[in-house]
């Protein structure tokens, strides 16, 4: 009888345990994501993230799962580049969490679009796409104002031109390879459009 009393209870913690899903994941700390961003991220990405090399992208105020995600697949070697390989590999999945966490509690500061010319051509296909080459509108992922969804879509206003132009190409060109979905749309797309909506993407706000 006892047995049975011993097993009905470790049967109803287990219930328990499980009624209350996985335990919850370990809240960032900000102070130690600062400190990795002053020693490893600094150089290329300033220390808050804002607005340094045009090469670079901004990570101020960027969804922190979509910076997650991108530090474990430059660990992973799902998305390459040379520096932030090597950067990555570095990362725990708790200094990860923590870097994550401190650039996306930052502020993002607004940029501007510099080809006048090309602004028009850009905010159509941000805003209504290429129907002729079922090319969707960035707005439909990415929101009117570039402000992404969280665990989705990235930000991408104010975002440097030359960064998402570079971005869009590696896309067309397939030496990014880390989403299905922008390989499509990219490879639909010319040098003139990709030039436009990346230009237009950075005055957004």
């Amino acid at each position: 009888m006892k047995t049975a009393a011993i097993l009905l209870s470790g049967f109803t913690f287990a219930a328990a345990a499980l009624a209350s899903g996985a335990p919850a994941a370990a809240k960032p700390d900000l102070a130690k994501g600062q400190a990795t961003a002053t020693q490893l991220c600094a150089a290329c990405h300033t220390v808050d993230g804002s607005r340094g090399s045009p090469a670079n992208p901004i990570l101020q105020g960027q969804h922190p799962e979509y910076l997650a995600k991108q530090l474990h697949e430059f660990k992973d070697g799902k998305r390459k580049n040379a520096v932030m390989q090597g950067m990555a590999a570095t990362l725990s999945d708790e200094d990860i969490r923590n870097v994550s966490a401190f650039y996306a509690s930052k502020t993002a500061k607004p940029g501007f679009a510099k080809n006048k010319e090309l602004v028009t051509l850009g905010e159509k296909i941000y805003r209504g796409g290429i129907a002729d080459r079922q090319i969707p509108a960035c707005a439909s992922c990415h929101t009117p104002t570039g402000a992404g969804m969280p665990a989705q879509y990235p930000r991408i206003g104010g975002q440097h031109s030359d960064y998402t132009e570079a971005q869009l190409n590696a896309f067309r060109a397939g030496t990014r390879g880390n989403n299905a979905q922008m390989l499509a749309i990219a490879a639909k797309m010319n040098d003139r459009e990709i030039k436009a909506v990346s230009d237009y993407i950075a005055g957004l706000r």
